[in-house]
């Protein structure tokens, strides 16, 4: 169908204009409106961001999903749930309540339709709606489709998508598609989903979001190394010993046993989340904070990094699945015990690695990633250990004696940052301990918490790719850990379950960081 291009608004002179003005008059389509994602995160950064002031008077929101139901009982199914956030104070929106006003202007906006996904049907009646929204509302003809569904969806939608005309851009128009992950399940896989969704789509229209890189504290990484004359110049072997890369997680599978008997720890978490983490931490400095530059930086460094290899005298990974036991006070099944997960399963709810980077910036710095569910304490961070003083000056003290440097960069909860270094204690003698300066966003900037997908949605509606992953991104991730995968899906691993839900992991994870002499940072 062709579509009627309405005039845009001032702040719409360019379409790849950044800040924190509204974006450009658009409508956003959610395919998967009644899942937990849409419910749980992408609905409520929508919100966010109307609280913040930065979607335009002529955004539209349409859901559409297989269920049948109208837009007022989408609309109140979300609000019911953005509620039960408040209330409960634990997921990852938080607000001390839902403002009226804001609700409603959001609210107003959106329409729900009911269809099957399958159904080159439902994208026809799609189009009609949204060339319609472009007659009555002004959205312009800009058009994000959000893809909150199963990734075997992907596929399909984006063909079908093309089929119906719906990414066609002209007259100035854009038309983009967030993925999100898991993209792919292994190497071959996730070439195949670029090859697919390559057919239909410019590089530039897809954005595959990993939610992770939204949050405040891995934006600032590259402003913490690059605009620090302070840090740069040690960021090297010459001077970090090692990193720690954690994201340990409270939480057991909950509903998500079908998904997580296909997936594991190490697909759902390594080659996409913390990876993007590594790469921040680690890329060289790019040219300029062009996307594609940042992007360039990142595929540099993910191919440095030697492929991750089974080797069970000296194992470069380990892998952990949860026993029963207590998660902050409250008693937790273990994993085979979960909803849909079979009685012998031998997924991996944890992961920890060893990884080695072979370029001159970091090589011989071992970089420890770990993963898991039910741990000990929720906590995202990337955690720099700085190499000791070469010489103590104090007699009967040894450089390394308790004097650890840290540089902590916490993404999540409470983000900010901290640097841990020796100080003499009071006294007339001179006894050293470790003490911490630290900052947090919340107080220092005052800022409100956000999901993480905020600053995504933003800049996709922006045309912004730079927090977004790139085809190549993917696939070099991939390669990293498709040796793991082949060697484990070959081997049973032994004494599964082998950590206790609320601790924090398994004794192997231990093992894999005492050979260098080092050891985790505690959770807790």
């Amino acid at each position: 169908m062709e579509c009627t291009q309405q005039p845009a608004g001032d702040s719409s002179d360019n379409p790849e204009a950044t800040g924190d003005a509204p974006t450009r008059p658009c409508a956003m389509v959610i395919f998967g409106a009644a899942g937990d994602l849409t419910k749980r995160l992408v609905v409520p950064a929508l919100y966010n961001l109307v609280v913040a002031g930065r979607l335009p008077e002529s955004f539209r929101l349409v859901g559409c999903d297989l269920v049948a139901k109208t837009s007022a009982e989408w609309q109140s199914g979300l609000l019911a749930m953005m509620q039960e956030c408040v209330v409960k104070g634990d997921g990852e929106f938080q607000a001390s309540r839902i403002d009226p006003v804001h609700w409603d202007w959001l609210a107003s906006r959106m329409t729900y339709l009911q269809g099957d996904l399958n159904d080159p049907g439902c994208y026809a009646r799609l189009d009609e709606h949204l060339c319609g929204l472009d007659k009555t509302a002004g959205t312009g003809g800009n058009r994000l489709f959000y893809l909150a569904v199963s990734d075997r969806f992907f596929g399909p939608i984006v063909d079908h998508l093309g089929a119906a005309g719906l990414t066609h851009e002209s007259a100035g128009q854009w038309r983009h598609v967030i993925i999100e992950k898991p993209f792919g399940h292994d190497l071959a896989s996730a070439m195949a989903l670029n090859a697919r969704v390559g057919a239909v789509l410019d590089e530039r229209q897809i954005y595959r979001i990993d939610h992770f890189l939204g949050k405040e504290t891995v934006q600032n990484i590259m402003v913490l190394r690059l605009a620090n004359g302070l840090f740069e110049p040690i960021w090297n072997r010459n001077h970090i010993d090692h990193v720690q890369i954690t994201a340990a997680e409270t939480v057991g599978v909950e509903r998500r046993g079908r998904f997580y008997e296909k997936t594991g720890a190490l697909r759902d978490m390594i080659p996409n989340h913390v990876f993007q983490l590594l790469a921040m931490t680690a890329m060289e400095p790019p040219i300029s904070f062009d996307a594609d530059e940042i992007r360039n930086k990142k595929s540099d460094l993910l191919r440095s990094i030697r492929p991750l290899r089974y080797d069970e005298a000296m194992p470069e990974a380990v892998r952990g699945q949860y026993a029963a036991g207590s998660v902050l006070g409250r008693p937790a099944c273990d994993y085979r015990s979960e909803p849909d997960v079979a009685a012998d399963s031998n997924v991996e709810t944890y992961v920890a690695c060893r990884i080695q980077i072979d370029n001159w910036r970091w090589a011989g710095v071992p970089f420890y990633l770990r993963t898991g569910k039910y741990l000990a304490a929720r906590k995202t961070e990337i955690a720099i250990r700085f190499r000791s003083a070469p010489l103590s000056v104090f007699a009967g003290i040894s450089p390394a004696a308790g004097n650890a440097n840290w540089l902590v960069l916490r993404i999540q909860p409470n983000e900010g940052m901290s640097i841990e270094f020796a100080a003499k204690r009071p006294g007339p003698t001179v006894h050293l301990g470790a003490v911490r300066m630290d900052f947090s966003y919340k107080d220092y900037f005052h800022a409100a918490s956000g999901t993480g997908y905020e600053t995504l949605i933003y800049d996709c509606m922006n045309g912004n790719a730079t927090l977004f992953k790139r085809a190549d991104n993917v696939e070099a991730g991939w390669r990293v850990v498709q040796p793991l995968l082949d060697a484990w899906a070959g081997t049973a691993p032994q004494g599964f379950p082998n950590y206790a839900a609320g601790s924090e992991g398994p004794a192997a994870a231990d093992a894999l960081l005492a050979r260098d002499g080092n050891a985790w940072r505690t959770l807790t």
